[in-house]
């Protein structure tokens, strides 16, 4: 039997999720947008209502192309309000289309993923937790992140979605000890 993290276990989506994705290191730039883009949408909803749609955020962000978000314009935002698949938040459509922009436009050296690798050496952070209750919701560094990403012009990337960005995208890696997936399991 697979022992996952807690939080994993309510659908066979999370399970995926869990078992394939989150915590595990990511550096391809459009993938790392569509981590930062479903973050975003996240905030003061459940994970689970992003999973479920999260092939509608796919097909409306053009498999979250970065240059192809960066050129939707105020009509594409309209469109967007108008499709109950997506979760329908006007400013948050608009910090996509911005964040890609910021992307696109790299305004430091390096690309974005070089960038953000950079605040963890570019190895993950490993911490060793017992229980789910031990996983915080933010960090010194993912206040340091989320402040260094509005300098650079990013929109909704507060403390804690940005702590839950860093966990998807594999810079913390906060899989339970007991969890299979731990890298002291494998």
């Amino acid at each position: 039997m697979v022992k996952r993290c807690d939080w994993a276990t309510s659908s066979p989506a999370m399970e995926r999720y869990h078992d394939e994705e989150w915590c595990r290191p990511e550096h391809d730039e459009q993938r790392l947008f569509e981590l930062l883009c479903l973050e975003t949408y996240q905030a003061g909803l459940s994970w689970q209502t992003v999973l479920n749609k999260r092939a509608a955020f796919q097909r409306d962000f053009y498999g979250f192309e970065v240059r192809r978000v960066a050129a939707m314009t105020p009509a594409d935002v309209g469109r967007l309000l108008q499709d109950p698949e997506i979760i329908r938040n006007r400013r948050k459509i608009e910090a996509t289309i911005n964040n890609a922009q910021v992307i696109l436009n790299w305004p430091t050296t390096g690309d974005f993923s070089t960038w953000l690798w950079a605040f963890v050496g570019g190895q993950p952070i490993r911490h060793a937790l017992a229980s789910t209750d031990q996983i915080p919701a933010t960090t010194d560094l993912a206040q340091h992140i989320s402040r260094e990403m509005k300098k650079l012009g990013f929109k909704f990337v507060g403390p804690t979605t940005m702590y839950s960005f860093l966990q998807a995208a594999g810079l913390v890696n906060d899989h339970l000890l007991s969890c299979d997936w731990a890298p002291e399991n494998q």
